[in-house]
C-alpha cells in the first residue's frame, strides 16, 4: 500500500541528505501526518495558500520502519495514516510535484492512478 506525504520542496532538498525525515513533526504532533491516495484531494486544500512549490512523497507503508496508525483524530467519519516515529527515506518510492490549476487546486497525478492500482 502507497501513503502520501506533502512537503514544500525546500524541507525535502534538506530531508533527503539524511536517511530520515520528520523528526520535527514527531516533537510537536507525536507523528508525521500523511494520507491515502484516495482521499489525499481532501487535505489538499490546507495545502492551498501555501507559495513554495510542494511535492508529494510516495510512501511504501511495507517498508515504513515506524508504527503506521489509521486515525480519525478530527472526527471526520475517515481514518488518515500517521507515522509515529521518523520516516526512513529508503521507504519513499517516488516524488512528486504537488501540480495546482490556476485557482491553486490540487489536479491529481497521473503516476498516483498507477500506485492505487
Amino acid at each position: 500500500m502507497f501513503i502520501l506525504h506533502c512537503i514544500t520542496k525546500s524541507k525535502w532538498d534538506k530531508a533527503k541528505q539524511s536517511p530520515y525525515y520528520g523528526r520535527e513533526s514527531v516533537d510537536t504532533c507525536g507523528f508525521i501526518h500523511c494520507s491515502s491516495i484516495e482521499n489525499f484531494w481532501r487535505v489538499a486544500s490546507n495545502f492551498k495558500e501555501v507559495e513554495e512549490a510542494l511535492l508529494l512523497l510516495c510512501i511504501d507503508t511495507n517498508k515504513v520502519e515506524s508504527v503506521i496508525k489509521w486515525e480519525d483524530h478530527d472526527n471526520c467519519g475517515r481514518k488518515y495514516p500517521h507515522i509515529y516515529g521518523e520516516l526512513n527515506l529508503d521507504s519513499v518510492v517516488d516524488v512528486l510535484p504537488f501540480l495546482k490549476n490556476g485557482d491553486g487546486d490540487f489536479i491529481q497525478n497521473k503516476e498516483l492512478e498507477q500506485l492505487i492500482l
